[in-house]
């Protein structure tokens, strides 16, 4: 029994096995919670390119586009109004569908131009822009309203 017990032999520790680490961990394959992340990734920018084609989103841009045109060309306010009043009608007709826009007049157009976004043009400012945009002189000419009311109407959601 003597030759059995560990502590009588004096090395007992040569006679283990060499230490060795254990192989590197590789990166293939990917451990699922990267296959979930990847999957949420590709979904993620999927859905972006998809909102950013819309065809909704296109045409705010368009119309954007075409405000920031008109705001930095037009001179005078008789020829703001009309471009402003022109460029509102033309997106609300394609946005909202023709039925609903275009036997829309006077009070009524305001109406549904501010029930659609365009707050600055309650009350005297939406009267001068109408007045201004179709021939009348406006008692009082408010640009940046005007354009803020159609900036507003673009960018709306409703």
């Amino acid at each position: 029994m003597g030759t059995l017990d560990p502590v009588a032999q004096p090395d007992w520790l040569a006679q283990l096995a060499p230490a060795h680490a254990p192989p590197p961990v590789g990166w293939w394959p990917l451990a699922p919670g990267w296959w979930g992340l990847i999957l949420l990734l590709v979904a993620a920018i999927v859905c972006f390119w998809l909102r950013y084609r819309s065809p909704a989103q296109r045409l705010r841009r368009s119309g954007l586009r075409e405000l920031a045109r008109v705001e930095s060309t037009t001179v005078g306010d008789a020829a703001l109004a009309h471009a402003l009043e022109h460029l509102v009608r033309r997106y609300a007709v394609v946005r909202y569908g023709r039925e609903a826009v275009a036997g829309l007049s006077g009070n009524d157009w305001l109406e549904f131009a501010i029930a659609h976004g365009a707050t600055q043009w309650q009350g005297a400012t939406g009267e001068a822009l109408l007045q201004a945009a179709y021939g009348g002189t406006p008692q009082q000419a408010n640009r940046p309203r005007w354009v803020a009311g159609a900036r507003a109407f673009l960018k709306a959601r409703k």
